[in-house]
């Protein structure tokens, strides 16, 4: 049996990496923290490092419900992720979710999250054009300076 965390689902996050963590806070104002850590550990399973985020982890220590919006900016799909996070200090977790960063970055702990739904994110060009996600893409790269060969980079 296959959880909610699908190849599709799987692969996006491996190739997009930045997301957007949304919790609680105590005053119940939402908070939305982007991370750059996120990676699948199994079909239900998913976690992210803390590396700079007190107000994330003291909210999901309060509440541990939180969605996750992972989206390719060029394609403009991806996914709603919900699910409950738990803060843990697990060294191989530690290990894992710090794996790749490129930078020496403090993990002080990970958050482990138990994921309870997924549902497509679809930007609305969809519905009002016929065009296919290749020139979607195409021309998102083009309105942020990026081309195919390489060239470019986003705003001068």
């Amino acid at each position: 049996m296959t959880g909610p965390v699908t190849a599709e689902v799987r692969t996006l996050i491996e190739y997009q990496r930045l997301c957007y963590v949304a919790t609680t806070g105590p005053d119940g104002e939402p908070n939305l923290s982007p991370k750059g850590s996120l990676k699948v550990l199994s079909d239900h399973e998913l976690a992210f490092a803390d590396m700079a985020s007190p107000n994330t982890v003291a909210n999901l220590r309060a509440d541990p419900r939180l969605e996750i919006n992972v989206v390719d900016p060029f394609l403009r799909r991806g996914y709603r992720i919900k699910g409950v996070g738990t803060v843990v200090d697990d060294p191989g977790l530690l290990a894992v979710v710090g794996e790749g960063l490129g930078h020496d970055y403090p993990v002080r702990a990970a958050v482990r999250i138990a994921v309870t739904e997924v549902r497509p994110v679809d930007s609305p060009v969809y519905l009002f054009t016929s065009a296919p996600a290749e020139e979607v893409h195409a021309m998102w790269q083009d309105n942020y300076g990026y081309h195919r060969d390489g060239a470019g980079g986003g705003p001068s």
